[in-house]
């Protein structure tokens, strides 16, 4: 199922040839920069259980993006249940992993924003976060440019105390902020 489109991007259900790929978009170390490590396709094959079950249990989960003049799998774009201790969880996370081909074209910005609007007018999420470690500037770039709301900075939990990701930034969006109310 197709559940976003934009003029040059189909957000939609996972399928088995998007496996390696995602394997792929997960082991490379410039992607998974800002993120405690890369991924062992193991790994990978439990996070891509984990987003099956959660589309099963909630309706919505971490859409697979294609392309679609080439109908090539180039990453996520979707949301998430975020449920580690914070003052602002349980919520609704939206986020992105593209692979480095398709950085600097816009697709994170372009699909975040359709997906966003899918989440508030389809799913009706009255508010939607976005967090990333603080050194990841192209993330909170997109963040902004997809009208977002810086909310504060905090620890990540599940980060070690040494690690240099271990402080996030948080961004927020609300429904009435989407609606200019």
């Amino acid at each position: 199922m197709i559940y976003v489109k934009t003029s040059r991007l189909q957000l939609r259900d996972w399928k088995e040839s998007d496996l390696q790929p995602f394997c792929e978009l997960n082991a490379d170390e410039k992607v998974m920069r800002y993120f405690p490590k890369t991924l062992s396709n193991k790994k990978t094959y439990e996070f891509y259980r984990s987003i099956i079950s959660e589309f099963s249990e909630c309706g919505f989960g971490l859409y697979a993006v294609e392309v679609k003049e080439t109908k090539e799998f180039i990453g996520f774009i979707g949301f998430h249940r975020a449920t580690f201790k914070a003052d602002f969880t349980p919520c609704v996370e939206i986020g992105w992993r593209l692979k480095k081909e398709a950085w600097g074209k816009g697709y994170a910005t372009e699909g975040a924003t359709a997906c966003l609007h899918y989440g508030q007018s389809e799913l009706g999420f009255s508010d939607i976060y976005s967090f990333t470690a603080e050194v990841n500037k192209p993330s909170i770039n997109v963040m902004k440019k997809i009208g977002m709301s810086f909310a504060g900075r905090f620890n990540h939990p599940n980060v070690e105390e040494s690690s240099p990701l271990k402080e996030h930034v948080l961004f927020h969006m609300s429904k009435k902020s989407a609606n200019g109310n």
